[in-house]
């Protein structure tokens, strides 16, 4: 038997039928009570859950609205002001695409001009610097080295005098040797009268 089913006394006559029946309807009827009690609690239960889950999906629908008429005035304010500052953007891309080749040529021109000006001022750097060296270290750079800037002709000139001038010197001091050789051979006195 069920929790719910109470006990209720019949006087039944031996051998009755309808007595048994009358109690077995008697204790369905108290189990479908205890069942209909279950139900009703568990449907009670069932419909407070729905008003909450209606009241939440009610709220949802609202914010939901809410949302698609804050995405509306969007749609209606943003979108054109996007559009219009791309097609803005748009002139500006093509603009600076017609522009950018001849700034860049520009600018080549500009990096040619500076490295040409940075060039020349160095060259005259280099120019004063020679220019400010000593004679003899500059004449000794020229003969001896080949880092002097001065042309070719220029090294060749001088390096001509000083081979000249070097077989010179040398033939003077042959000359000389020579002479003092005949003299010390000769015997010829040092002093008064010197050799011609």
């Amino acid at each position: 038997m069920d929790r719910h089913s109470s006990k209720v006394e019949y006087r039944t006559v031996p051998g009755s039928g309808l007595n048994e029946a009358a109690r077995r309807v008697a204790v369905r009827a108290v189990q479908y009570d205890g069942h209909l009690k279950d139900l009703d609690t568990k449907l009670r239960e069932s419909l407070s859950n729905l008003r909450a889950i209606e009241g939440s999906v009610k709220d949802t629908i609202i914010e939901l609205h809410k949302t698609e008429q804050k995405a509306d005035i969007v749609l209606e304010t943003d979108v054109p002001k996007l559009r219009d500052e791309l097609e803005k953007s748009l002139v500006m891309l093509q603009d600076l695409s017609y522009r950018l080749p001849r700034i860049r040529s520009r600018v080549a021109n500009i990096q040619h001009a500076y490295d040409s000006g940075r060039m020349k001022a160095q060259q005259l750097v280099h120019d004063l610097l020679w220019l400010n060296t000593d004679f003899h270290e500059r004449w000794r750079l020229i003969i001896f080295t080949s880092s002097a800037p001065v042309s070719w002709r220029w090294k060749l000139t001088m390096r001509l005098l000083f081979g000249v001038a070097v077989v010179t010197l040398l033939w003077m001091m042959w000359a000389a040797i020579g002479g003092a050789y005949r003299a010390h051979r000769q015997r010829l006195l040092w002093g008064e009268r010197l050799m011609s």
